[in-house]
């Protein structure tokens, strides 16, 4: 995982252009060094993670993925779905934001590998200290192989 004298890498898959602004204002607000790389859809998802084609062949690894579950070409059921059966991915972090509070899209989220599951509208003011935690635990504290 990360080092802490790198950046923290986040993927935010997300196709509203509202909701990803506003995401990548409170990480940019974050007192912390951090990389946002923003995608629209899981089609982009999956190219941007296992560095497909020319736009994404030199794409960091994310230390994590904020990922919307509602989105078009693929959503991020089947994003969670490609993640949680490749060897290489299924241990970065995933945190589901979403605006569904369906209790199967949270128990599906879970079980196919998402490590979070928050329902927006998120109060972004607060946003950045869940995400320092998050970072905390998945690069200071877990020990995952490379």
């Amino acid at each position: 995982m990360n080092e802490t004298s790198n950046p923290f890498v986040i993927l935010l898959v997300e196709d509203d252009p509202g909701d990803a602004a506003l995401c990548k204002r409170a990480l940019r607000d974050w007192q912390h060094a951090n990389e946002i790389h923003h995608v629209v859809d899981g089609v982009e998802c999956l190219a941007f993670l296992r560095r497909q084609g020319d736009k994404y062949a030199d794409a960091p690894r994310p230390d994590l993925v904020l990922l919307d579950l509602n989105m078009p070409r693929m959503d991020g059921r089947e994003v969670l779905a490609h993640l949680h059966g490749d060897k290489e991915l299924s241990n970065i972090p995933i945190v589901v934001m979403t605006t569904s509070d369906f209790e199967q899209d949270i128990v599906s989220s879970y079980s196919m590998g998402a490590n979070s599951f928050i329902t927006k509208p998120v109060e972004f003011d607060r946003f950045a200290s869940v995400i320092q935690a998050i970072e905390t635990y998945w690069v200071k504290t877990v020990t995952l192989p490379r």
